[in-house]
């Protein structure tokens, strides 16, 4: 005869006797993620330590993780589309919309920080700045906002300057979708096919032609018409969270100069004139004309 279940006590969730309470010997949750390293690895400078230095450093950290994810997306975006698999490409930047909405969010914790409770511990981050970040840079070059003066920031780092450097020399996701669509028999002119991809990217408007093609034939292959409407997303998206990285820092230090030497938001502003694919908007104009 069984004994009898013994019931948990009321607001308690039993633990199943199936799941595994041991880890002497197996992997853990906390040593698959080496949480260990993760959870110590944020040291506030100030002192005595302002609590709310601690909220800075998160945000920073939490961010370059994405990042992190962001540009190992892209590159498989662009991987896969060398090899004319658009649709597994457009499951990478699906995939990378969704971390920009989460980045754009993240702002929202930042401003809770105060002009004062920031001004209390600014001047213990000297002249750190995210203008230094070399993944951002990275996700920018791999989107193609190229910048070979760049380099120079981090010559200090090798690691940092090696990626970049390599970066700089690559074509970019959307140089990899071009040819896709040459090689689908599109016209896109030799030109742009062979450029100097180590530049930044300028608006071709001989682009602008094929661009209406996909939008306007009944005959357009979907995956590439979801392309454009994917990196029309992804550039919105980038927008978005340099519109709300400059009116937290105007919220937050107003327009002071950045802890890096820039002018602060005047500086940020004007990152809102750049653009990656300028064909895919401007051939809205065109459209139904």
């Amino acid at each position: 005869m069984s004994c009898p279940h013994a019931e948990p006590p009321e607001g308690v969730r039993e633990i199943e006797g199936t799941m595994h309470t041991d880890f002497r010997n197996t992997m853990s949750y906390g040593s698959y993620l080496n949480l260990d390293r993760l959870l110590s690895s944020q040291h506030p400078a100030s002192s005595p330590e302002h609590h709310d230095e601690m909220l800075f450093i998160i945000q920073h950290q939490t961010s370059e993780l994405w990042l992190k994810l962001v540009l190992h997306e892209l590159n498989e975006c662009r991987r896969l589309m060398e090899k004319d698999e658009i649709g597994k490409a457009l499951k990478c930047l699906a995939r990378v919309k969704h971390i920009q909405k989460t980045l754009t969010e993240q702002w929202s914790v930042l401003a809770t920080l105060t002009p004062r409770e920031y001004a209390q511990f600014r001047g213990v981050l000297g002249s750190s700045s995210g203008f230094q970040s070399f993944q951002y840079r990275a996700v920018e070059f791999i989107l193609g906002n190229k910048h070979r003066g760049m380099l120079k920031v981090f010559e200090s780092d090798p690691e940092a300057h090696k990626l970049l450097s390599t970066l700089l020399e690559e074509p970019t996701v959307y140089d990899a979708f071009l040819h896709a669509l040459a090689r689908a028999g599109y016209a896109i002119p030799v030109s742009i096919l062979q450029r100097d991809v180590s530049e930044a990217w300028v608006c071709h408007e001989s682009l602008i032609p094929v661009f209406m093609e996909i939008y306007e034939s009944d005959t357009t292959q979907w995956s590439f018409y979801q392309a454009c409407e994917d990196l029309v997303d992804l550039e919105d998206n980038f927008q978005a969270w340099r519109f709300r990285h400059m009116s937290v820092v105007k919220r937050i230090i107003g327009f002071k100069t950045g802890t890096g030497g820039s002018s602060g938001v005047d500086f940020l502003k004007r990152a809102l004139d750049l653009t990656f694919f300028p064909e895919l908007f401007a051939v809205r104009t065109e459209i139904g004309k």
